[in-house]
């Protein structure tokens, strides 16, 4: 079931997958969390407690996590939420501040987030039980967009903006390829709107502030193929399964056969029920943009949330 990897099994075909990468695929963790989760001395398989992430498996059994096993697989999800400024996206927080994960819906199973947003950046946070997924998300490789409406005070020109497609070198950090376009401005402020697609460290406010531009306001709107939509502030909303896997078919395609995967069967999209065209009212063609309200979150009473 289980081989370490060594010098001596280089050149032999090895079978099974690293361990974090199964447990990352069973909603444990992401696989660096999996990781810092073994170096905790949390996890064990066998009743023996693992020292090294480099342990192969062919399966779930025998893994248990805080001393609990590990249960089923379960499919894939995704959520859209809406995080307000003010919450961290964190667990715990040593300071008592008010986060993303002691603020969802009671009815959300264990997730993690796609990446972080700020305290003060609002907009579209993703969660999701597959903790492979979130990676592939994350990846600059795979270089997923993300969108944001920035509020900023000054004044930036156009030249200066279009400059940025080729990519700016702040204090020896390179960013890549940045789209941004001002989509109104006034006296004091203006409002722009900013495509990334490495999403590093506070990116989207650091360029701004190297343009001499003081960031007053920052929203995700869409994080590749999803948007924030019409979700009210502090509300989730998933995916359904047909969406996702019409517009995630790279990362499916290469997840099957692994061995997470084959700890449930295989679901067959060709079987799931297809949505009824709806009929068309007068105005559906026109567009409108979310309205963003300007009031910041508010903490309520803090209620535990374990993961």
């Amino acid at each position: 079931m289980v081989r370490r990897m060594n010098e001596e099994n280089t050149n032999e075909e090895i079978k099974g997958e690293r361990i974090a990468k199964v447990l990352a695929r069973a909603g444990v963790n992401s696989r660096r969390g999996v990781e810092r989760m073994i170096e905790e001395g949390r996890i064990a398989l066998d009743g023996k407690v693992l020292e090294s992430p480099a342990v192969l498996v062919t399966s779930l059994k025998g893994i248990t996590v805080d001393k609990e096993t590990i249960g089923e697989v379960e499919d894939t999800r995704l959520w859209r939420f809406h995080k307000p400024k003010g919450m961290l996206t964190t667990h715990n927080d040593p300071q008592g501040r008010p986060t993303v994960f002691e603020n969802l819906p009671e009815h959300l199973p264990r997730v993690i987030s796609v990446g972080r947003l700020d305290m003060n950046t609002e907009g579209l946070l993703l969660l999701t039980n597959d903790g492979e997924l979130a990676r592939w998300l994350e990846l600059p490789a795979n270089a997923i967009v993300r969108t944001y409406r920035v509020r900023a005070h000054g004044f930036v020109r156009e030249h200066q903006l279009k400059a940025l497609k080729n990519g700016i070198t702040i204090e020896g950090v390179h960013y890549g390829s940045i789209d941004a376009t001002i989509e109104r401005a006034d006296a004091a402020n203006c409002w722009l709107n900013v495509s990334i697609s490495e999403g590093k460290n506070r990116e989207v406010r650091r360029v701004m502030e190297y343009l001499g531009l003081n960031v007053n306001r920052l929203i995700r709107t869409n994080y590749g193929p999803f948007s924030i939509g019409t979700i009210k502030r502090q509300a989730t909303a998933e995916v359904n399964k047909k969406q996702l896997t019409d517009v995630l078919k790279e990362f499916f395609a290469q997840r099957q056969g692994t061995v997470a995967v084959e700890e449930k069967s295989k679901v067959d999209p060709t079987k799931w029920a297809k949505a009824k065209p709806k009929k068309s009212k007068p105005g559906d063609k026109r567009r409108r943009k979310p309205r963003i309200d300007d009031g910041e979150f508010k903490p309520k009473s803090k209620r535990p949330r374990g993961r």
